[in-house]
């Protein structure tokens, strides 16, 4: 048909016009994809709460092991004060130094450690989901957008297709008036109808335009980018979920969807959460060992005997010899001589030095009902969670039997517009060629060139909405999305 001879004369324009309008690299579907979840806002927040949550498992696990602190004191006294050394009062200025150490385990907590670790690899799990969940929503977006491109695409084309056939038409009617065949009215009619084209194809860019705008602010690529996408082949013949109900769909959804298995995980988290804060109610008992020492230079220099003695002292009148009150008894006292020996920091520290072992059991009575409220809320949010799963299981069989319904319609619109284009071909066929040979007026050649028209850019909107309807229904089949 001239008609189709036209379009194919059109397309291979329309391809190598697009080779050579831009040196940029175009894009496929797969790389917008790469491209979008490398920099969503929403996906680098999502990286960011998994790695918030790897911090709070690591920190859980640690909880387990006793902690260890080290201390040191410097102080300088002036006037009367206590030697920290001997505890007695001088009136002395005094320079002390002190260090301590200190390490405690709790040996048993109500399982509440143990419990918080289960929690947080469970938060862990669900934020990995909730990640996935990120990943999906970006793909989906760039699914519309990018279908949304090829559409506006081929619209422009079946547009300027429907130009050029009307200028073909013009130039043909042209010659004919130039020769005296048809009246000048024949061509101010085709003038008026190339000017209508010519308005068809400027909305059809400026829809075009609008659609690679969207498709870029869904990569965050900046407007003032040049962004070129490969044009897929599609397969629009595919009815292979004809074979499915929308709930063996919704089943299959239901194993691989991650905002369900975030769902469930949150549920999971709330009951341990509730086991955590029923933790509070039981005893508690740790152990705790601690060491210290300190050094005072109030004993500096320490006096310590030589061994040597000098003149003893007399003591006189010190009593009776045999109990005779004429014999008296003088007593010599001993007198040792002492050498100066500088007391240093180590020794003082090893002298100074002690320890001590501690076990200690709490037993909670009445704390201001902080751990019944604590309980009561743990019990709250867990009701909260098993809501928010059921409703996200409603939500997906909702979202899919709606997306089913849609797909079924789009398939019969679709399969509807491909026989009225055939016959509308036919049709415009026919009439073009009475046309050329004068047997109809303009009006019904125009009246089956529009008919043709809209109807070919019916089968293309039709076209595009089942493959994108088909598309959501793999994408929640948990199917690879490609174009």
């Amino acid at each position: 048909m001239k008609f189709n001879k036209y379009f194919a004369t059109f397309i291979c324009i329309f391809i190598g016009t697009a080779m050579g309008y831009s040196q940029e690299k175009s894009w496929t579907f797969q790389e917008c994809v790469t491209y979008a979840l490398e920099n969503n806002l929403n996906v680098k927040r999502s990286e960011l709460n998994v790695k918030f949550d790897e911090v709070n498992l690591t920190q859980s696990k640690a909880d387990l092991f006793p902690n260890l602190n080290l201390g040191s004191q410097y102080g300088i006294n002036w006037g009367r004060s206590i030697d920290p050394t001997t505890n007695l009062f001088i009136s002395q200025r005094i320079t002390s130094l002190g260090a301590q150490a200190s390490s405690s385990v709790t040996v048993f907590g109500g399982l509440q450690k143990l419990n918080t670790i289960k929690q947080n690899k469970i938060n862990l799990q669900g934020s990995s989901s909730d990640l996935d969940k990120a990943r999906n929503d970006v793909t989906f977006d760039v699914i519309t957008f990018y279908t949304n491109v090829v559409f506006n695409q081929e619209l422009q084309a079946t547009a300027k297709l429907q130009l050029l056939t009307t200028e073909k038409q013009l130039e043909r009617t042209q010659k004919l008036v130039d020769a005296g065949s048809l009246a000048l009215s024949e061509v101010l009619d085709l003038q008026s109808q190339v000017a209508s084209n010519e308005l068809e194809v400027i909305n059809a860019e400026n829809s075009l335009n609008l659609a690679l705008l969207n498709l870029k602010q869904s990569l965050q690529m900046p407007a003032s980018e040049q962004l070129q996408i490969v044009v897929p082949d599609i397969d629009a013949t595919d009815y292979s979920f004809l074979g499915l109900s929308a709930q063996d769909i919704y089943h299959q959804a239901e194993l691989t969807q991650p905002e369900i298995k975030s769902a469930d995980l949150g549920v999971q988290s709330s009951q341990l959460g509730e086991k955590i804060a029923k933790g509070a109610q039981y005893p508690s008992l740790s152990l705790g060992y601690n060491m210290f020492t300190n050094y005072s230079d109030a004993l500096n220099p320490l006096q310590v005997a030589d061994g040597t003695f000098g003149e003893p002292d007399e003591i006189p009148n010190a009593g009776f010899l045999a109990g005779d009150p004429t014999q008296l008894i003088t007593l010599l006292n001993p007198n040792p001589n002492f050498t100066s020996v500088q007391n240093n920091v180590g020794d003082q520290f090893n002298d100074n030095l002690s320890r001590a072992l501690t076990f200690t059991l709490s037993v909670p009575l009445f704390n201001g009902l902080s751990t019944r409220s604590g309980i009561q809320r743990a019990t709250i949010n867990r009701a909260q969670a098993e809501i928010n799963a059921k409703e996200v299981r409603n939500l997906l069989r909702q979202i899919i039997e709606t997306a089913y319904n849609d797909a079924l319609s789009a398939s019969k619109a679709y399969g509807a517009s491909q026989k009225q284009v055939q016959a509308l071909e036919e049709s415009f066929r026919v009439t073009e060629k009475r046309y050329n040979l004068g047997a109809v007026n303009f009006v019904d050649y125009q009246i089956a060139q529009n008919n043709l028209f809209g109807a070919k850019s019916d089968l293309v909107r039709t076209k595009y909405d089942y493959i994108f309807k088909t598309k959501i229904l793999d994408f929640y089949q948990g199917n690879p999305i490609e174009f």
